[in-house]
């Protein structure tokens, strides 16, 4: 099958949160979200628990695009028991892990063009020896791919982040900061922009950690001592650098004409812009991997999980740009 045309496996999630709803949505407005072909990787029943859609039961990936239009074309897989949506359990999480497997297998077969991953409990998941952060780590891992090489790149329609630290307490930002981290991030993120987004000669805007970008040091040492001789190493490998950037001038619309992506030293530096302008588009894509690999970003909602009140878009951004992506590696590739 052409590698243009297979199709992207989408992971359910855990069967109790939103995933399943937002996949069956996704196809039920493929048209108006302009989606390719995509298979759903999961349990059925906790799609027709939440929708009264055609799903179409598949053994092959090859028969997505010609289910595709007739009904959500499923690889499935079979809890122990239905989960009730808003009610996770650990049949569920097994569920949930069984599909992320399937869905990562697929890609690195390449029987799918990418992987789309829906949410998860995490703390379900640890409830049954899971023993990575997150499933970005899980992914990487079965793609052979050390942890420390990946990076995690937010993206919506006018803005692009990486955040050099992830998951930290606010206090440990600081001393989880180097200047090989900053350069590992960056290159990631560099030369994720052409893998991916096709960017021949990308820019990269490297944010300040403190106010106003330290202020020569009057706010803090770390653009001295660390960021700054990271972008020179960076600019000495023949990047398109810049910064470090005061973060509060870095993401109104004139800042964003000036580069691809924002280089960014923590969690909320990197996501509340990004949140701010594309609340209910933002995908969360691996940077690192042999494979595509996109999520939406949120999370599972079992609080409105089987209301019918759960918007798709984020996850229609997160096929359609696992889509792109994958075009975009096979056109380089031919």
């Amino acid at each position: 099958m052409d590698s243009v045309c297979r199709p992207l496996a989408v992971s359910l999630g855990d069967p109790a949160g939103i995933g399943p709803e937002v996949v069956a949505k996704c196809w039920d407005c493929r048209d108006r979200f302009g989606l390719p072909p995509f298979v759903a990787v999961g349990d059925p029943r906790s799609i027709t628990a939440v929708w009264d859609g055609p799903i179409a039961v598949i053994d092959d990936p090859r028969e997505a695009a010609r289910a595709f239009d007739s009904g959500l074309p499923i690889l499935a897989l079979a809890a122990v028991e239905s989960d009730v949506p808003g009610h996770p359990s650990v049949a569920g999480a097994h569920c949930s892990l069984d599909a992320l497997e399937l869905a990562v297998g697929l890609a690195r077969s390449g029987s799918s063009a990418a992987v789309v991953t829906g949410p998860v409990c995490k703390q379900q998941l640890y409830g049954i020896g899971f023993s990575h952060p997150g499933q970005t780590e899980f992914v990487a891992e079965r793609c052979g791919v050390s942890p420390g090489n990946v990076a995690m790149m937010m993206a919506g329609p006018s803005l692009r982040t990486v955040p050099a630290t992830t998951h930290l307490p606010l206090a440990e930002v600081a001393g989880n900061l180097s200047k090989s981290l900053i350069e590992m991030r960056g290159r990631a993120a560099l030369r994720g922009l052409q893998r991916n987004f096709g960017i021949a000669d990308p820019r990269l805007a490297i944010a300040g950690f403190n106010p106003h970008a330290g202020e020569g040091g009057s706010l803090g040492r770390e653009e001295i001592d660390i960021i700054i001789p990271a972008i020179e190493t960076l600019r000495g490998e023949g990047w398109r650098v810049t910064g470090p950037h005061p973060a509060d001038t870095l993401f109104h619309g004139p800042a964003r004409a000036r580069y691809d992506a924002a280089l960014c030293m923590y969690h909320d530096q990197a996501l509340i812009p990004l949140k701010a302008l594309h609340f209910e588009e933002g995908v969360n894509l691996t940077l690192g991997l042999p494979i595509v690999r996109t999520a939406p970003d949120h999370g599972t909602a079992f609080d409105i999980a089987g209301q019918d009140l759960a918007d798709p878009r984020a996850m229609a951004a997160a096929i359609r740009l696992a889509a792109e992506c994958a075009r975009t590696r096979a056109l380089a590739a031919t």
